[in-house]
């Protein structure tokens, strides 16, 4: 999250590629939590960039109602991965020896 939180630095991910192998990742990835976190990067990358004075994510205040929301977003988010386990990672767990 550091190297995109600034406008520079989602500057160079998006320069550099990224976004085509993300989206790639997304398509075949089974983890939830890096599904989501995929899913996340990839919303910073295509999304509309923030307006002036905002381009340090980093030294933007949040406001406290708005990050309670996110924070029971990510303990929903955190729940619904415990319940589903981590369907789907036997296979690759036993073809890369784990």
């Amino acid at each position: 999250p550091q190297l995109t939180a600034t406008k520079g630095g989602r500057s160079v991910v998006r320069a550099s590629g990224t976004y085509v192998v993300l989206r790639e990742l997304h398509g075949w990835e089974s983890h939830p939590e890096v599904l989501s976190a995929c899913h996340k990067l990839i919303q910073v990358l295509i999304g509309d960039e923030p307006g002036p004075g905002m381009e340090n994510l980093l030294e933007v205040t949040v406001p406290e109602d708005v990050e309670l929301q996110l924070q029971q977003q990510d303990r929903e988010e955190q729940q619904l991965w415990g319940q589903q386990g981590h369907q789907g990672t036997g296979d690759r767990d036993r073809d890369s020896g784990g």
